[in-house]
């Protein structure tokens, strides 16, 4: 499932050390990402069919210089350039300054600054090559002054490696940084992208090759992948012409409380929705008029949330256990969590209610192969401390669990992998019912044989691109969580694409 590596600033500094010792100058890097920067906004361009104005946010490092590069090119495509210089000339990088020289004799035109410029929010875009992956602080003064310009002016912002004024090692904002449409990043995606406010600064990710070789990517220490889509794909569960339902897979979900129907119900259907043969739903006694309506391919049964012994005896037939969803805070219902935590065996995913429990019991042991699924929220209350790429480290390997910590993005974390980041979904996604269906593509992978990492990893990618497409669909403002369900069935075909199915 690991995709593209997940670095610090310092690794893909080291990176490129390694690359200019190897014999490759830093001149031809510069300008081979200023082509990479280019072809991205001419593509941007022209898709909307306008010419378009450019204009360059220059600061003093090399990134004003992989600017100026981009904006040659431009100019002698024909675009309008302005390069926008928060510094004198004389004050940037060398590289900076050579490559100024072929961006004005290409006729792009170049103005040094001492208040932010007014930009024509009406056509063009903006590229920002303020300051780069080293940048510590708060953007203060002008700099700030010109990202409060850019972001205010409505345009487009394709951001140079990182977003001006975001940290690329914490995800830190200080004060302000650049929002941007697009982060071309070059090399390897930064860890600050993923984390802290980066996810709400970088916009959409773009890739920049400037010809690094290969063989340093392959040597380095990644603080997390990227998913591949690809293969993740292949990990899909073959449907076998022979199965039976129970081959397909049993899952037993043990949710709802009254008014808790919808919970209970997305749960388990999305078992269904993702492949496995039969849910098995256990509610309480008392929702049985709510779950009237249920989908009529749920098997339901209720029980008192005393006596677990139906429970016991499904659980020796059944694959994997739903635990949590909707199922409430009672005394009732915290005992019963407690009891099926330690009577079942089975592999098991918690969620909701179930999570809370185990935050009240943090020592509570866990059946093998358990995946738990909390937001940040639960998850800073299960740990009792900040949450952190390294706290929820620590945790999985302690408690040799899986975890999913949904949020944008959402992470993957295993004890024998580096973290695994999803960075796919919609805006949309952030509203009552989506973790229940979540919860039931997870389970429902489980119990078709996927080890623990891949049916979360496999089951985050279909929740995500399943919101991608419904806000699509319908609008980020729309979504509910049965879009999600509604649109599974495309995000599956996306992923059989990649198998060529």
């Amino acid at each position: 499932m690991d995709g593209l590596p997940v670095v610090t600033p310092q690794v893909m500094k080291e990176i490129e050390k390694r690359a200019f010792e190897a014999g490759e100058s830093e001149e031809t890097y510069m300008k081979n990402a200023g082509r990479g920067i280019a072809s991205a906004v001419e593509g941007f361009l022209v898709t909307l069919r306008t010419s378009g104005e450019v204009s360059l946010l220059i600061g003093k490092g090399n990134n004003g210089g992989d600017a100026f590069v981009a904006g040659e090119l431009l100019k002698k495509k024909g675009f309008s350039v302005t390069a926008y210089c928060l510094f004198p000339l004389e004050e940037c990088s060398s590289l900076s300054q050579k490559m100024a020289k072929g961006f004005v004799k290409a006729g792009g035109k170049v103005e040094v600054i001492s208040s932010a410029p007014s930009f024509d929010g009406e056509k063009g875009v903006i590229v920002d090559g303020i300051v780069g992956t080293g940048f510590q602080g708060a953007a203060r003064g002008l700099v700030a002054e010109v990202i409060d310009a850019a972001n205010t002016s409505h345009l487009p912002i394709f951001a140079i490696d990182i977003p001006s004024g975001l940290q690329a090692e914490s995800g830190v904002v200080e004060n302000i940084a650049i929002k941007a449409h697009t982060t071309l990043f070059l090399g390897l995606p930064k860890i600050g992208f993923f984390i802290g406010k980066g996810w709400d600064h970088v916009g959409k990710l773009d890739y920049v090759d400037f010809g690094l070789p290969a063989k340093f990517f392959e040597e380095v220490d990644p603080v997390a992948h990227l998913i591949s889509e690809k293969r993740t794909a292949s990990y899909l569960p073959t449907v076998e012409r022979s199965r039976h339902k129970y081959q397909a897979g049993y899952v037993l979900a043990v949710a709802g409380s009254s008014g808790m129907s919808g919970a209970a119900i997305m749960s388990a259907f999305s078992v269904l929705k993702v492949g496995a043969g039969i849910v098995r739903l256990f509610f309480p006694h008392e929702m049985k008029e709510e779950l009237a309506a249920a989908p009529f391919e749920l098997i339901k049964e209720g029980w008192d949330l005393k006596d677990p012994s139906r429970i016991l005896e499904e659980a020796k037939r059944a694959k994997v256990l739903i635990l949590g969803p909707g199922m409430g805070r009672s005394s009732k219902a915290m005992e019963a969590i407690g009891t099926l935590l330690n009577e079942i065996s089975l592999p098991t995913v918690l969620d909701a209610d179930a999570l809370f429990f185990l935050a009240e019991h943090p020592d509570h042991p866990l059946p093998e192969r358990t995946i738990l699924t909390p937001h940040h929220g639960e998850m800073a209350r299960i740990l009792g401390k900040e949450v952190t790429l390294s706290s929820c480290n620590e945790y999985v390997k302690e408690k040799k669990v899986t975890l999913v910590l949904k949020g944008a993005p959402t992470i993957l974390f295993h004890r024998h992998a580096e973290p695994l980041i999803i960075p796919h979904g919609d805006p949309g996604m952030a509203t009552a019912g989506t973790g229940d269906v979540l919860t039931g593509l997870i389970a429902g992978l489980l119990a078709q044989g996927l080890d623990p990492r891949k049916a979360a990893g496999l089951g985050v990618l279909l929740h995500s691109l399943s919101g991608e497409i419904a806000a699509k669909e319908e609008s980020s403002y729309s979504l509910t969580a049965t879009d999600l369900i509604h649109f599974l069935p495309e995000a599956i075909q996306i992923l059989l694409h990649y198998q060529g199915a």
